[in-house]
């Protein structure tokens, strides 16, 4: 027994030679205990003696929400289209995820999932959102539904239909301004008449300088003038009051032979008249000038 005693000293003797860390934290006693009980010992792997200070309590991770902010304008954009495929978002993808619309999409997306609702998005949210709406369904609209639900465009109209419309148009304004056109036109017949009862005297002659020649021509080639029948050529605003031009058809006679002449009248409403011309009936040209000198907006063409 004395000789085991003695052992067990020198081995312990050893414990402390090799282990200074340890002696400076435990006793000989404690030493001896280790030596004993090496599970009951803090440096062989059991529980921590009493006297040392427990660990420290792992902090809790702040989400990150920046990287997905920052991320590229075409995952952003990505992000907004993917909300719109879920019917979270119906704003522009414009690749703005602070915009309110969009953090309002992205806040209502996390309360479906139980994320925390703060309208913004760490990378794993993102990833997830973007493969949710992956898997959504291409809605296909099926022809006949849609056919049925819209209405039938009206046919094209074909020329035929257009002219018969501009007719009607130009038969709707004829009538509305025909009385003062008829009028107009009945006020120079009788001039012309009664510049013919004179025998080439009259307001008429004064007026149409190229009317009274033609009547001064006629009765040198020994010829009458007969009936006078006009027809309106054109009415409407011009730069300086109502134009008119009429078509006035003249019969002629010499000896037994009877002649069909034609003079166009244009003129300004007024008294007297202005910017009075008298053009042959083939003066196209003649005329059509006339109307654009005088800035002609026709009621009835």
């Amino acid at each position: 027994m004395a000789a085991f005693d003695h052992l067990r000293a020198l081995l312990a003797g050893a414990l402390i030679s090799i282990l200074p860390t340890m002696v400076c934290a435990q006793t000989a006693g404690e030493v001896e205990r280790c030596f004993q009980n090496p599970a009951g010992c803090a440096s062989g792997g059991g529980q921590p003696s009493p006297s040392a200070p427990a660990a420290a309590a792992p902090r809790a991770s702040i989400p990150d929400y920046t990287s997905v902010l920052q991320s590229p304008d075409s995952e952003r954009r990505k992000i907004q289209e993917s909300l719109r495929t879920l019917e979270k978002y119906n704003g522009p993808i414009d690749g703005n995820l602070q915009s309110e619309a969009t953090m309002k999409a992205i806040a209502d997306w996390q309360r479906g999932h139980g994320y925390a609702q703060v309208g913004k998005l760490t990378p794993s949210e993102a990833q997830t959102l973007i493969a949710e709406a992956a898997r959504v369904p291409i809605k296909r609209i099926d022809p006949s539904s849609q056919a049925a639900a819209s209405p039938q465009a009206p046919a094209a109209s074909s020329n035929a239909d257009a002219l018969k419309a501009l007719q009607t148009r130009l038969a709707a304004r004829r009538k509305a301004v025909e009385p003062w056109a008829e009028a107009a036109a009945q006020s120079l017949v009788q001039d012309l008449k009664a510049f013919v009862a004179a025998d080439g005297k009259g307001i008429a002659g004064e007026q149409f300088a190229g009317f009274a020649k033609w009547y001064a021509d006629n009765k040198a080639a020994g010829r009458t003038v007969g009936d006078i029948t006009p027809r309106i050529d054109d009415y409407g605003e011009a730069k300086t009051g109502v134009a008119t031009s009429a078509e006035v058809h003249f019969e002629t006679k010499q000896g037994d032979k009877t002649y069909l002449q034609c003079l166009v009248f244009a003129w300004i409403e007024s008294k007297p008249r202005k910017a009075t011309q008298a053009f042959a009936c083939d003066d196209v040209a003649g005329v059509e000038k006339w109307k654009t000198d005088q800035s002609l907006r026709s009621d009835w063409r």
